[in-house]
């Protein structure tokens, strides 16, 4: 495959080739000046059904590629990661805004994902093994699968869909946000060096290029991450054929602060794990419940260090936090703080200039606020925390799970046996002690309730790219 030029051309693969879009270009823009910073190829329905009749034709040959070949496929590709960092890196700032070294980070984390997979064992299960029989648990490849991406963490999770499925031994069509595309181009593009041709493919579209991937009778898993309401729609059309799905969906993740615990250690580390890329990701910190005894004194810290942030552009080294990533996201924090204060609700910081161009909001900590607020009961996805008072744990707990979703939580105190107790009762599919938002690629993670279906990370999330087959061996 001809490389594409890695700064400004971007294009789709297919088969193995870079192509047009025949449906034009999409417009990229930088929120953090609301103009346009790229162009690239924006698919049609038709490219999507060549990506799927290559990828049905390359999975023929890549699931009798040998683990060992496959794992060192995937090294390379890292090396390909490491080697292109800086661009990458540049480019996750240009299309998504965060500063410039949380997207190294989004990288580093990147190369690291992919090593971990390159690492990774399918291990068979043997049932039985008597006299006069073996009977062994095999796993297969699926075929096809489809990776539909956020725009939030745009390199990383594409990683996170991409590369458990390539170990697994299947194909994968790429289909990111038609927000934050580029950097994922690349990605595919570094993938495309070291794999048979049609073995990855990306498309990049709206909504209706999702659909026609996710719903396209060759594919057999789609792994997604985004809002509950897309999942909810591409579950339904699974439905018709059977399909295997990974969806990694909304949260509104809640931590409770207990009596015991030591604010002045841990205001830091709440603030850093709510507004985590300004707030704009999944498994953030989104409710904080604090016990009435330390709460005044904790919220006045959060605010401290919430009106001590540089909002500005990613690329600047003063930068600490980012804007937010699109206009239609940036409207709806805007609104659920406005709202939340005409409801009664304090705003302790969010008062300092920001630049006059770009989706910029400063992280808001709001108090005094009703647990029926929608800044409450809604995922926010963006820099504003609210921060609610308890008297009794039980409450508190029952105020926490009192939410349609259940990704994650917390619970934050410097009695760890108790802690523990505490955090099994929370409803979600990962709890944290004493930290959030933390994912680890050997650590599996989903969600429960609106917030998802399967999981991720580790052999859990290997499995899931894989299809069970039983084999039985007689031995006389």
């Amino acid at each position: 495959m001809q490389q594409a030029n890695m700064l400004n051309e971007f294009k789709l693969i297919i088969g193995g080739q870079l192509c047009s879009g025949e449906q034009g270009e999409l417009e990229i823009i930088n929120p953090a000046t609301g103009l346009t910073a790229a162009r690239c190829a924006k698919a049609s329905v038709a490219q999507v059904n060549q990506a799927v009749s290559a990828a049905k034709q390359a999975s023929k040959a890549w699931q009798l590629v040998s683990h060992d070949e496959r794992k060192s496929i995937l090294n390379k590709i890292a090396d390909g990661i490491e080697k292109h960092a800086e661009m990458l890196a540049e480019l996750v700032v240009l299309e998504q805004g965060k500063p410039l070294a949380l997207a190294q980070m989004e990288v580093q984390g990147a190369i690291g994902w992919t090593r971990y997979a390159a690492s990774m064992d399918l291990p068979v299960e043997v049932i039985e093994d008597s006299e006069t029989k073996r009977i062994e648990r095999h796993r297969q490849p699926l075929g096809v699968v489809a990776s539909i991406t956020p725009w939030n963490w745009p390199l990383m999770i594409a990683v996170w869909h991409i590369m458990p499925a390539l170990r697994a031994g299947n194909v994968v069509i790429s289909k990111p946000s038609e927000y934050t595309p580029l950097s994922t181009l690349r990605l595919c593009e570094i993938i495309q060096q070291e794999v048979p041709a049609g073995v990855i493919s990306i498309v990049v579209g709206a909504g209706e290029i999702g659909e026609a991937l996710s719903s396209h009778p060759d594919v057999q898993k789609v792994v997604f991450t985004g809002s509950t309401r897309t999942g909810q729609h591409i579950m339904a059309g699974a439905a018709q054929q059977l399909k295997h799905l990974t969806l990694e969906l909304g949260g509104n993740d809640a931590g409770i602060v207990l009596p015991d615990a030591n604010i002045d250690e841990i205001a830091a580390k709440i603030f850093n794990m709510a507004f985590l890329n300004a707030g704009q990701t999944c498994a953030a910190l989104k409710r904080l419940y604090v016990h009435e005894s330390q709460y005044e004194a904790l919220s006045q810290k959060l605010a401290d260090i919430a009106n001590a942030q540089v909002v500005g552009d990613g690329m600047a080294s003063s930068t600490t936090f980012g804007p937010v990533q699109n206009q239609m996201q940036y409207n709806k924090v805007k609104a659920l703080i406005a709202e939340a204060i005409a409801q009664g609700a304090k705003a302790l910081s969010g008062q300092q200039q920001l630049p006059e161009q770009g989706y910029f909001i400063a992280p808001t900590i709001l108090t005094e606020v009703s647990d029926s607020c929608r800044v409450v009961q809604e995922e926010q996805f963006g820099p504003v925390l609210p921060v609610l008072k308890y008297t009794d744990i039980n409450d508190a707990i029952a105020r926490a799970n009192d939410s349609e979703f259940g990704l994650g939580g917390s619970i934050w105190s410097s009695d760890l046996k108790t802690a523990q107790t505490y955090a099994t009762q929370l409803q979600c599919g990962t709890v944290w002690i004493n930290t959030h938002a933390e994912v680890l690629p050997h650590a599996p993670f989903g969600g429960w309730k609106m917030s998802g279906l399967g999981a991720e990370f580790g052999l859990e999330g290997l499995l899931e790219n894989t299809i069970g087959q039983t084999v039985h061996i007689s031995k006389v």
